[in-house]
């Protein structure tokens, strides 16, 4: 049982692939929508039902359950050599750097 109050993640398909525009790419296309929200369970809940929760900014959204206390996990793939290029770029304007 998962109590109300406890930052959990919710699931919800916005758009089935069926609902999907006409003139999107075909590999886009085929999948649904989808959406997660992470906020406060509103009522006590099991993992998989339908809930209401409360985010951080006052938003009230439903969907399935799909995680508790889950937690923040920022990932931008494999390393691309251009990025620290970019990162070289920024600092050195940053510092007033003239090269």
């Amino acid at each position: 049982m998962v109590r109300q109050g406890t930052w959990v993640r919710i699931h919800r398909i916005l758009l089935t692939p069926a609902e999907r525009a006409e003139n999107l790419p075909e590999e886009t296309r085929k999948v649904p929508f989808e959406l997660w929200v992470k906020g406060f369970l509103s009522v006590d809940a099991e993992l998989g039902e339908t809930v209401d929760i409360l985010t951080v900014t006052g938003r009230a959204e439903r969907g399935t359950l799909d995680a508790v206390e889950p937690s923040y996990r920022h990932d931008f793939g494999a390393y691309v050599p251009e990025l620290k290029e970019i990162d070289r770029i920024v600092l050195s304007t940053l510092r007033g750097d003239d090269r």
